[in-house]
């Protein structure tokens, strides 16, 4: 297995939103999302125009995950973050360390910035991975107000 890590093209799009549809549907995500929303995260990956950025994970010539970074920035911490969006690695390829590869991917990207990601509270496997990865958790809610 020899996985790579690239960029998000145009013709992996079906692709994606397959693997969005599994994704949101999960225990790891509290929204089921939809077909708007998966269009729109796909769109917003490839225009460079906005502050997302979308990435494959694959192996030989097959996409076996995705993952969304987005950049904002922290008054708490004083610095530029990479939220790490969404981690997607397909069911026969998990536990392989393909996630890892990824967080390690987006690291060596962005060396001087704070990495942030949400996870369920519930979701005792995310947490620990995540953990083990370095990530600690913060405490405090977050709210939204919108994205309908």
């Amino acid at each position: 297995m020899n996985i790579t890590i690239r960029e998000m093209r145009r013709e992996d799009s079906a692709t994606v939103v397959d693997m969005m549809r599994a994704f949101y549907t999960s225990p790891a995500v509290i929204t089921d999302g939809s077909e708007k929303i998966f269009a729109a995260n796909v769109d917003n990956c490839l225009s460079g125009k906005t502050c997302a950025a979308g990435y494959v994970f694959v192996d030989g010539d097959k996409i076996i995950g995705y993952g969304i970074t987005a950049r904002s920035y922290s008054t708490e911490f004083g610095v530029e973050c990479i939220w790490i969006e969404d981690v997607y690695v397909a069911a026969e390829y998990r536990g392989r360390g393909v996630g890892s590869k990824f967080i390690r991917y987006v690291k060596e990207l962005y060396p001087d910035k704070l990495l942030r990601l949400e996870a369920e509270a519930d979701n005792d496997k995310a947490l620990d991975f995540y953990k083990r990865l370095g990530f600690k958790a913060l405490p405090y809610l977050e709210l939204i107000n919108g994205g309908d």
